[in-house]
């Protein structure tokens, strides 16, 4: 498992190719959640391309079944906020861990600001819903942590129902056949063109940049 910690991926050359963030709200083949909500709408927004990768992922679920964004882009301080945050409440829970424990834990929730996928555009947290917008049983909450489900968030985990289990597929199969890598300790977390989907699929750089 390569976490977002990992030296490599802050190691991946980024050449931004200039691809706009799309507010997913003017989309009207994805389904957009507002419990990520910010009052810029920065929540809404995501690259261009990874919409129409959505999009196209919509169309390979079963019927009945539908995409439910929750977040997309993050700016910096934002993430920086969450990073922290977290980072703080594992040092409460562990004071023994040294420094580099510490950030590969915090690590497996939230992303160090310097690599963070959702503050290039090209992340995407979501679930999927009914056409009603009843989520699907995912066995934990998107944004569940390690520490609180015992690490059921992953998105390989087995201590979650059949039906989970069954679900959680249905989203890997539609998401990854258009080319969107998930973050393997965050059944929810799926991107595009970051460092980290550079880094997992081999490419030479990654051509989305922090926005």
């Amino acid at each position: 498992m390569i976490l977002l910690s990992d030296p490599r991926v802050a190691a991946v050359p980024t050449e931004d190719d200039g691809d706009p963030l799309v507010d997913v709200r003017d989309v009207p083949e994805l389904r957009l959640d507002a419990r990520a909500a910010d009052p810029g709408g920065a929540y809404a927004r995501l690259r261009a391309e990874v919409v129409s990768r959505l999009a196209d992922a919509q169309r390979k679920l079963p019927d009945g079944l539908q995409l439910l964004v929750v977040e997309g882009y993050r700016p910096y301080a934002t993430q920086q906020a969450i990073f922290t945050r977290y980072r703080d409440e594992l040092r409460r829970l562990h004071p023994s861990w040294p420094a580099g424990r510490l950030l590969v834990e915090t690590s497996k929730f939230v992303s160090p600001v310097e690599v963070a996928p959702h503050s290039t555009g090209g992340a995407v947290d979501l679930t999927l819903c009914t056409p009603e917008g009843v989520e699907l049983d995912m066995g934990t909450p998107i944004d569940a942590t390690p520490v609180e489900c015992d690490d059921a968030c992953f998105t390989g985990a087995r201590n979650i129902s059949a039906a989970a289990v069954e679900n959680r597929r249905l989203l890997v199969d539609a998401l990854s056949a258009v080319g969107l890598v998930n973050y393997p300790t965050e059944w929810w977390h799926w991107s595009y063109g970051d460092r980290y989907w550079a880094l997992i699929t081999r490419a030479s750089y990654a051509p989305y940049a922090p926005v």
